[in-house]
């Protein structure tokens, strides 16, 4: 991964360029024997500091391995990611360990996203209540002096974007399904958190199975299908064409 830049970049500037990226791997078949995956072929597009672009398709249509990518965390067969700055994927960076606590974590979390102890301290009850995490101090079990390996996905999942959404600002914010987890009250904190991102003029992508998010969260849509960029619009416009191309089996106006 490469940086094109350095400095601060002007509303509207390049934080992720995509150039024909491919990205292909072996998986094991039986005894000796395996295939190639094409997870993605030839996708190319520009991000700019601002905006909040959602990503969709069919499952195993190439999402999450491209924002791996651009990540920095899956190398491509051909084609480069450009970006500026340290793109940030939940769940990855915030490397948490099963074994440890919740408080733990959030302290491990933040000083894998290279934040200072004494940073942690000041955040860590802004990181504990974005999660709604029960901390003991209305009563209720401390979740966060228990192992990490006994929340629940949703557990872990919400104490992760808590994490990396709250403890600073970034450049690019990368979100896999993480709006998909809590309740109702989590997901309008969460979708706050991007709305703050952007106007700090970050970049974020958001990964979700649900259109309402996307439409509600997004300006704009990619649209991934067995590996290739189908559509790249308005969300509005994007989520509608895959919505119509999943019952009828239409394809894009530009095809």
């Amino acid at each position: 991964m490469a940086d094109p830049g350095a400095g601060a970049a002007a509303p509207g500037a390049p934080t992720v360029i995509a150039d024909a990226v491919h990205i292909a791997y072996t998986v094991p078949t039986g005894p000796g024997t395996h295939r190639r995956v094409h997870a993605v072929r030839g996708v190319s597009f520009v991000a700019r500091r601002g905006e909040s672009i959602g990503l969709i398709g069919s499952n195993g249509s190439g999402k999450s391995t491209l924002l791996k990518a651009v990540a920095g965390l899956q190398q491509t067969e051909s084609g480069r990611v450009y970006t500026r700055g340290r793109p940030v994927l939940l769940g990855v960076d915030a490397a948490l360990m099963g074994d440890l606590s919740g408080e733990r974590n959030v302290i491990l979390g933040g000083l894998a996203m290279g934040m200072s102890r004494s940073g942690i301290g000041s955040r860590y009850d802004g990181i504990v209540d974005f999660s709604g995490l029960p901390d003991g101090r209305d009563g209720r079990e401390n979740a966060l002096a228990r192992p990490m390996r006994t929340y629940s996905s949703g557990m872990a999942a919400r104490l992760r974007f808590a994490i990396a959404a709250t403890a600073r600002s970034h450049d690019v914010l990368l979100v896999d399904e993480a709006l998909a987890t809590g309740d109702a009250r989590f997901q309008r904190r969460s979708r706050r958190r991007i709305d703050e991102l952007r106007a700090a003029a970050g970049t974020v992508f958001l990964v979700a199975h649900s259109h309402a998010t996307i439409r509600e969260t997004c300006d704009r849509a990619l649209w991934l299908e067995a590996g290739t960029l189908r559509m790249d619009g308005p969300a509005e416009e994007v989520t509608a064409a895959y919505e119509e191309f999943t019952r009828t089996g239409a394809t894009p106006p530009d095809e």
